[in-house]
């Protein structure tokens, strides 16, 4: 009867592993079947349940090599949820899939990249967050911080990695950077003096003095930290600060105008992924009322913007890679420490600036990474 009870074990174990095709686990079953003759040759007396147990062990370190297998064989799915478009996200995506290959992933290979774009339609986001949460991804990665909203609103478990974004504490995604505490980790947007930067480039272009106007919406939930920090920054530059609204695209003309209305010279535009989908009515709308206006990404000033000065795009994607490629690894998203940025670009457009009747100072051109003249 002793003998029996292998046989039966193994028949079990294998009825479990029949959809297992894998050609490892396939010879690890014969193995084992050529070793179970010996066993149950009448010359080989099983005297106690201690060789029962041995084959028990064996039997579960072979299951332990099948899980192995399938394991190393795994395509990890990832989803990114993006406010813009394919064709205005494309060098982020691009740069995304490049640190992401320099870590030996490659598309269809052993990882699969699941889209979903807004197409500037922000209020899209949290349908399609949830599209996205159908398919399974084993992480997410965003940008900016409505979309990382969206997706946090979708999901408490499956690991978020942000590509840059806003306050992620003030908005409640993060505990702390040093220490996130749920699902979401990843590179900030931010650094200690981004504003004062761009705010001192308003002060370097107008030294004598400068009213600032503060482009913000309201539907952002990191605006009104925003602003108080520009405001601070600007009083501290000896320049005064006031604040314009915009809720929608159609509302940008108004608000860039009643700005220039009120006195102001120059215009700081927080970042907002609305903002991010209308960069070209923004900077139409800078020159049409005359505002120096400082964004923090060189689209804007390849659109008619005057300045623009921020954390390099391409650059934050491929470190977000590291950050997937981590979580893939086994960490997890709540013990993964948020980094800031390091990295930051200035860029010009200098036609913008004699069309609106401003000079440039000789050292900011020699300063920007990219002029446009």
């Amino acid at each position: 009867m002793h003998a029996t009870l292998p046989t039966l074990a193994l028949q079990s174990c294998s009825a479990n592993r029949r959809s297992r095709t894998y050609p490892e686990s396939r010879r690890r079953i014969q193995e084992v079947r050529g070793f179970l003759p010996a066993i149950e040759n009448p010359k080989v007396k099983i005297q106690n349940g201690r060789w029962l147990g041995l084959l028990v062990v064996l039997l579960w370190l072979f299951d332990a090599r099948v899980v192995e297998a399938q394991q190393s064989g795994k395509m990890w799915k990832i989803g990114l949820l993006v406010s813009s478009t394919k064709t205005l996200n494309a060098a982020r995506d691009e740069s995304l899939r490049q640190g992401l290959r320099d870590r030996g992933y490659e598309e269809n290979k052993n990882i699969v990249l699941e889209y979903r774009y807004a197409e500037g339609k922000i209020d899209r986001l949290a349908q399609l967050a949830r599209e996205l949460i159908e398919q399974k991804p084993d992480v997410i990665v965003v940008s900016g911080t409505r979309v990382a909203l969206a997706a946090k609103n979708a999901t408490s478990t499956i690991p978020i990695v942000v590509a840059g974004a806003g306050d992620l504490v003030e908005a409640g995604l993060v505990k702390s950077f040093m220490y996130p505490g749920g699902n979401v980790t990843g590179v900030s947007r931010m650094s200690p003096d981004y504003f004062g930067a761009r705010l001192k480039l308003i002060k370097e272009l107008m030294p004598q003095s400068a009213q600032v106007a503060g482009l913000a919406n309201p539907k952002n939930p990191g605006h009104a930290r925003s602003v108080k920090d520009a405001e601070l920054g600007a009083r501290s530059l000896g320049m005064t600060f006031q604040t314009v609204n915009a809720r929608s695209p159609d509302e940008l003309d108004k608000a860039v105008g009643s700005a220039g209305k009120t006195g102001a010279n120059a215009l700081f535009v927080m970042t907002d992924a609305m903002f991010n989908s209308n960069i070209s009515r923004l900077a139409n709308a800078s020159i049409k009322h005359r505002l120096a206006a400082v964004y923090d990404r060189f689209e804007f000033v390849e659109s008619g913007g005057l300045l623009s000065y921020g954390v390099n795009l391409a650059d934050l994607n491929r470190r977000a890679a590291e950050y997937v490629d981590q979580i893939i690894k086994g960490k997890k998203p709540a013990d993964l420490t948020l980094v800031e940025p390091t990295k930051f670009d200035l860029a010009v457009n200098l036609r913008t600036a004699q069309q609106i009747g401003i000079t440039v100072p000789p050292q900011m051109i020699n300063r920007a990474v990219k002029v446009i003249r």
